[in-house]
């Protein structure tokens, strides 16, 4: 007899793998180990290891190494991950398809949004939400929160329907809507030598010297003022980007609007406004799993009309 995780083993038949089991596999892949998905899943770590046991008996791989270093996918695991993932966003195409033929309005909509910007006056999403909500009654949502890049490869996955953001690359085949823009500026915390320092007297040779950040999503944009071919420190949220600034050795860029309770308290200043700010266009992006969604079709065309937006969505050149 051959062992469970190789030999011969004929590869199992999509539809004689139970579904559940792998909702409890993607449910520890996503709370990052047994201990995290016990309050998801409502069951015991115990419960948990045994299931996911019984899955890769069934799939003949093992998915996963668990124990005292911790929790960590096998290759085999993240391609079935992978694989799980897709397999549940077509149950859920297929189960808003046949909703909508009973003349049901169910399902669920995956949203994808950047973090920290539900400060600016700019962002009616709220609105939006509300408004979905009162017209989508059975659908269930879910948001996540991710930096650009990171939003349009799951949009391209089908893993969400909509994404809004600012993004620094085109992708193929995705639609993308101008919806509004968010200034912002380059800013140095308290405690640093330039916080304190008459702004005349600030150039930017005296920045390019200083130790500055970059955001891991827009590659080299954030530092192409300074003529420096690295930054000293890399972040993918505005929250890791602040709290480098609050820290009074690095100099970096904020949205406005999320920085203006740290500037008004007195805990940052802008540097060269003249110079180094810039503005970032938001967009709504979309692909083909959303013109098959039904809920996903009346979200786009709520945040159409909530930020006046074109009614023909309009494609980046070289789509």
């Amino acid at each position: 007899m051959s062992s469970c995780y190789g030999g011969n083993v004929i590869a199992p038949r999509l539809d004689t793998i139970d579904l559940r089991l792998l909702r409890v596999f993607a449910a520890v892949v996503e709370a990052r180990g047994f201990t995290g998905a016990q309050t998801a899943l409502n069951i015991g770590a115990s419960t948990i290891s045994n299931q996911i046991s019984t899955l890769e008996t069934r799939l003949g791989v093992k998915l996963c190494q668990r124990g005292r270093a911790g929790f960590r996918l096998t290759e085999d695991g993240e391609t079935i991950f992978a694989e799980t993932q897709k397999l549940f966003g077509a149950i859920d195409g297929f189960n808003l398809r046949a909703s909508s033929l009973r003349g049901l309005m169910q399902g669920s909509l995956a949203i994808g949004l950047l973090d920290n910007t539900i400060s600016d006056p700019n962002a009616v999403l709220s609105d939006v939400l509300g408004h979905f909500a009162r017209v989508m009654r059975d659908v269930q949502v879910s948001i996540e929160i991710r930096p650009p890049n990171e939003l349009l490869r799951e949009l391209n996955e089908g893993r969400i329907h909509v994404a809004v953001g600012s993004f620094p690359k085109i992708l193929l085949g995705l639609t993308y809507v101008p919806l509004y823009e968010e200034n912002h500026g380059f800013y140095c915390g308290v405690g640093h030598p330039l916080f304190a320092m008459p702004g005349q007297e600030i150039t930017m040779d005296l920045i390019q010297r200083q130790r500055l950040i970059s955001r891991g999503y827009w590659g080299a944009r954030d530092i192409r003022h300074f003529q420096t071919a690295r930054a000293s420190a890399t972040v993918n949220s505005m929250e890791a980007a602040a709290r480098l600034i609050l820290s009074g050795e690095y100099l970096g860029y904020l949205p406005d609007h999320y920085a203006l309770p740290m500037l008004e308290r007195g805990h940052i200043k802008p540097l060269l406004p003249q110079h180094l700010t810039y503005t970032a266009p938001f967009e709504l992006a979309y692909g083909k799993s959303t013109r098959e969604s039904k809920p996903a079709q009346v979200f786009v065309d709520l945040v159409l009309e909530a930020f006046k937006a074109p009614a023909e969505a309009r494609r980046r050149p070289g789509q």
